[in-house]
Order: C-alpha cells, then structure tokens, then sequence
C-alpha cells in the first residue's frame, strides 16, 4: 500500500473534475479524496496499491484529457487515514 499525491493544473475546475475522479474511484480498491484550490488546480491523493492508484489516475487522466494541462505526483507511505474516496477530505 502507497499514498499518491497528484496535482492537477489547467482548466479543472468548474467542469465536474472532483465528480469524475469520484465516479472512476468507485471502480476501484483505494481510497482518499480530491478537491480544488485557491489557485484553480486539483489536488487528489489516493492510497491504495501501485496497480490501482496507476490505473484510477490513467482513467481520469483520459477522461478529462481535455482540460489537464499537467500532472504532477508524489509517493508516500500509505497513512490507512481514509475509509473510501471522496471529496475534499
């Protein structure tokens, strides 16, 4: 078990980016949150496997192709701080 922390820039919020990373999240075995901040971009952390976490954020990544202008991620040890994924937790 990881922790990932993504940070997405470009035109993400505003157009359902925290209700689709939620929507794709549900399809898989990890756990965290998403939401906005002050400076327009999205912060997502998700704990889980390696395999998962990758695949939940190539997901979203594709879905939302269209408004991420850059992804940034970071590795931690997994905290077990979050029971399931949601927003801004």
């Amino acid at each position: 078990m990881i922790q990932m922390r993504f940070h997405f820039t470009g035109q993400v919020q505003g157009v359902g980016f925290r209700f689709t990373a939620c929507r794709i999240a549900n399809g898989y075995d990890i756990t965290g949150y998403v939401k906005n901040l002050p400076d327009g971009s999205v912060e997502c952390v998700a704990e889980g496997s390696v395999e998962e976490i990758d695949a939940f954020v190539e997901q979203l990544q594709q879905v939302m192709s269209g408004y991420i202008r850059r992804t940034t991620r970071e590795q931690f040890p997994a905290t077990g701080r979050w029971d399931s994924f949601g927003v801004g937790w």
